[in-house]
């Protein structure tokens, strides 16, 4: 198994897939993104099955790139003979046409000569590798598993046998396209691979319109327009549901324990994920973002739910699954997350901070949706003096954390803004406010260190806490104050891992075994404080660092190795590639 930031990101907005450098498809789960997986190779072995196209002989990659400004991935090698290129993707647009949910397309050709090739089509089915009950019909091969069915055909006429590799030669110049389908309680439709192909194109062209949309004064816009392409690809069409990343059990320690399920919608990173895609121009992303948010809460108002699957619901109750090895022998590889029944306060501020800034936009709630806000603010009012897990989602003993006392803070503040234009009763207005006025002398006077000059991670502790990078955007402080650089300052100096990198509170502080890698997101909320902090040059210093540590796609996992540049955990993550686009959306305010 290579290394995680080998793997480029085909998507669909249903569900995802992983493909190597190789050629090797190690990761893709169906009918969406919290389906069992039918390829799981990458993080359950060999036997969960995988999917290859490539070179038949060890050979180069000479290239590998997305096409431009869409989701369709490219990789050549160098052959005996010439080069060997292979074009995939899937197709996201499919409504209206009978076609089924799920088509992959994946082309194979060859320029200056023949190429020798390898077919391997293997999968299996969830957590016990369930082989396929296998049939042929026309030129497909038709697996199935009760309710679901996937089909596999190439325009060669080749007959292709279910776990055994099949090598065929390809002439220069004549391309050969695989068409892989899948169908979940409806029926299986045969997709010719012309029309597949063809529908891919069209499809490219798509995504080329939809990125034509993003602001083209952004600065960097070729990395700020791949990551709301993956936030986009990461967004969970038929709700709106964004997903944290489309893996589980990526690890933060490779060898370690601390693997986790992220393939499912924190209402954080959608909040983070709003302000992205408006302030990128992608006004429709954003109110999509918060529909599905308010939607997916309403059975559980005024608490704001940690994490919810994709259909708003409640996730499965954590477990681990026997017999898989996990990535680099990372063990357990987990289902469901733990974090479900957890009080994180921190939540409310980002969400109802998202609402503020569609309405800052010009763009007015609905009155259902104010009655969601409203309630969120009021759930903070009676709940902002007791501790809870925080941000990082501490599996222990909750504290009185001081980001999440902050967000708190902006919670109201923001619930306030709205309320400019919104209609609120005065008595409510003013608990509002009077909360808000009690939540900031609270943590100006608890959560401050004189000895550190800095706020710190908790009431009481002289630990520091990355997630205070938020600072000088919320506006409890002004930003330029001693406190708010100060902050920002000691935060940069005490949790550096080495260059950009930042951990995210003092490694060894969680009460979990082992280490972890430096958590990407920070780094890019750092560009954005230095940046209000009127710092310009050394955040465009560090913002083009952090570009470069990209993976050889422009991609970004949760976490990076301090050490080596690998990068750690879930892959690729949502919440970094919204940072990044903030970062960048900070740089452009700058020179406004």
């Amino acid at each position: 198994m290579g290394p995680i930031a080998d793997y480029g990101l085909l998507g669909d907005t249903r569900t995802a897939a992983l493909t190597s450098s190789e050629g090797s498809l190690d990761w893709m789960c169906v009918p969406r993104f919290d389906g069992e997986p039918v390829f799981g190779s990458l993080v359950g072995g060999p036997a969960a099955g995988a999917f290859r196209l490539g070179p038949a002989e060890a050979a180069p990659v000479v290239d590998r790139r997305y096409h431009k400004n869409s989701a369709t991935l490219e990789t050549t090698w160098a052959t005996a003979h010439g080069r060997l290129t292979l074009t995939e993707g899937m197709v996201a647009e499919v409504a209206g046409q009978l076609l089924p949910a799920t088509v992959l397309v994946r082309r194979l050709l060859a320029e200056g000569g023949p190429a020798e090739v390898q077919v391997y089509f293997d999968p299996r089915l969830g957590e016990r590798h369930r082989p396929p009950r296998v049939r042929r019909r026309g030129p497909d091969v038709v697996c199935e598993w009760g309710s679901l069915a996937m089909s596999l055909t190439c325009d060669t006429g080749t007959v292709l046998e279910v776990g055994r590799p099949t090598v065929l030669t390809i002439g220069a110049g004549q391309p050969v396209t695989f068409v892989l389908t899948v169908a979940h309680r409806e029926p299986l439709i045969h997709l010719d691979p012309v029309a597949a192909w063809a529908l891919l194109t069209a499809d490219e062209c798509r995504w080329t319109a939809w990125t034509g949309q993003i602001d083209p004064d952004m600065p960097f816009r070729d990395s700020v327009v791949r990551s709301l392409l993956t936030l986009r690809l990461l967004t969970y069409s038929p709700s709106g549901a964004p997903v944290a990343a489309p893996t589980t059990s990526l690890p933060e320690h490779p060898g370690g324990v601390r693997n986790w399920d992220y393939r499912y919608a924190w209402p954080r990173d959608a909040s983070i994920g709003v302000a992205a895609f408006l302030e990128a121009g992608l006004v429709d992303e954003a109110r999509g973002f918060l529909w599905w948010l308010l939607h997916a809460s309403r059975l559980q108002r005024p608490r704001l739910p940690v994490l919810l699957t994709l259909d708003g619901r409640v996730p499965p109750g954590e477990r681990s699954l026997r017999d898989w090895p996990g990535y680099a022998a990372s063990a357990p590889v987990r289902v469901g997350n733990g974090a479900a029944d957890q009080h994180q306060l921190d939540g409310y501020g980002w969400v109802v901070d998202a609402a503020w800034v569609l309405v800052r936009a010009g763009h007015p709630l609905y009155p259902e949706t104010w009655r969601a806000v409203r309630g969120f603010v009021d759930r903070v009012c009676e709940r902002w003096s007791e501790p809870d897990a925080g941000i990082w989602e501490i599996r222990g003993d909750a504290v009185q954390h001081v980001h999440s006392k902050v967000m708190a803070w902006l919670a109201l503040d923001r619930g306030l803004c709205i309320a400019r234009t919104h209609r609120l009763p005065v008595e409510r207005r003013r608990r509002w406010l009077d909360a808000r006025d009690a939540i900031g002398a609270d943590v100006t006077e608890l959560g401050y260190s004189p000895a550190l000059g800095s706020y710190t991670r908790s009431y009481g502790s002289q630990d520091l806490d990355a997630a205070l990078l938020v600072l000088p955007l919320v506006g409890l402080e002004d930003p330029h104050s001693t406190r708010v650089r100060g902050t920002v300052d000691a935060i940069r100096d005490q949790l550096s891992a080495g260059g950009p990198l930042l951990f995210r509170y003092p490694p060894g502080r969680d009460g979990l075994p082992g280490t972890e890698g430096a958590f990407l997101p920070c780094s890019f909320w750092l560009v954005q404080a230095l940046a209000r902090t009127a710092r310009r040059d050394e955040a465009l210093a560090l913002f083009e660092d952090l570009l470069g540590r990209a993976s050889p796609l422009g991609l970004y996992a949760e976490e990076m190795d301090p050490a080596t540049g690998a990068h750690l955990g879930n892959f690729p993550q949502a919440l970094t590639h919204a940072a990044l686009v903030q970062a960048a959306l900070a740089l452009r305010d700058l020179g406004r």
